[in-house]
């Protein structure tokens, strides 16, 4: 591990504002509570939770989005709360979200991975030559001349990821990103996102509630209201199915599976946790 890590988060705890509930007086909701938390230059990280565990609350104070209450994050060594290194912060720390159609801007697909290096004035040349890199590296060149709006979902987050992408950041956050599109196109995007973390080196902070996701990171941190309640390998993680399931998530097949095999006295590595392992152990 490095000396100094990408994403410091320290001691933080946040509150979502008061909301008023009608009838009822106004309510305020703590949604992280005494987080501590490093994610590493080049790391593949899986933060896991169902909805409202504070997952997506966590990951948005990763790149400045929300600012904690008390405690502090540091990117780079960069306060999120300083807002004069705000911009150099989400530069570093790209977010792609649920619906890729928030984030689409322009009525080009190439045009629209161009827009955040427009708005920030660069030489129209770098900004030529990055967006046709970022283009090719989620494999959507071929639309660069097509509008958005024709796009399958898979192909706009690929889009999305291309925006972020042609920023040249640290790290990308997917918050959700997968949870909107069908079975392949979640799986291609998946294989995306480990595919920029291999080749480029770009941490992923991968936010889901879908266990297969998580499978494939390097260090799966699980959340639940608004505490980390686990963190660890895959294979550490998912040695304790029972805690998973009281968490309220839902164990996937072939893991349920292997659980079931490995209690026939069947020897399948605690390491196998995708359906081709898994076959590969059973083959063996």
């Amino acid at each position: 591990m490095n000396a100094f890590p990408l994403i410091d988060i320290q001691q933080v705890s946040y509150t979502y504002p008061l909301q008023n509930t009608g009838k009822h007086k106004a309510q305020s909701s703590r949604a992280l509570q005494d987080i501590n938390l490093q994610i590493q230059p080049g790391e593949y990280l899986a933060i896991l939770g169902h909805n409202g565990s504070g997952k997506s609350t966590l990951a948005r104070h990763c790149n400045a989005l929300l600012i904690p209450d008390s405690g502090r994050v540091l990117v780079n060594g960069q306060d999120t709360s300083d807002k004069t290194q705000q911009r150099a912060i989400r530069d570093s720390v790209g977010m792609i979200f649920q619906n890729p159609d928030n984030q689409l801007i322009a009525t080009v697909v190439e045009d629209d991975a161009a827009w955040a290096l427009a708005i920030r004035g660069l030489p129209s040349l770098l900004i030529a030559e990055r967006v046709e890199q970022a283009m090719h590296a989620v494999g959507i060149y071929h639309l660069r001349k097509q509008p958005p709006h024709r796009l399958s979902g898979g192909q706009k987050q690929r889009l999305a990821i291309a925006g972020v992408l042609a920023l040249r950041p640290q790290c990308i956050i997917a918050d959700e990103a997968t949870s909107q599109l069908d079975p392949l196109s979640r799986r291609e995007i998946t294989a995306l996102l480990h595919q920029l973390n291999q080749e480029l080196g770009v941490s992923i902070i991968h936010v889901t509630h879908l266990l297969e996701e998580a499978a494939l990171a390097q260090r799966i941190v699980v959340m639940e209201q608004g505490r980390v309640v686990m963190e660890g390998t895959p294979s550490a993680i998912f040695a304790d199915l029972d805690q998973l399931r009281q968490l309220k998530l839902a164990i996937p097949e072939p893991i349920e599976l292997a659980a079931r095999l490995r209690a026939t006295g069947l020897t399948i590595s605690k390491e196998a946790l995708t359906v081709d392992a898994i076959a590969r152990e059973i083959a063996h």
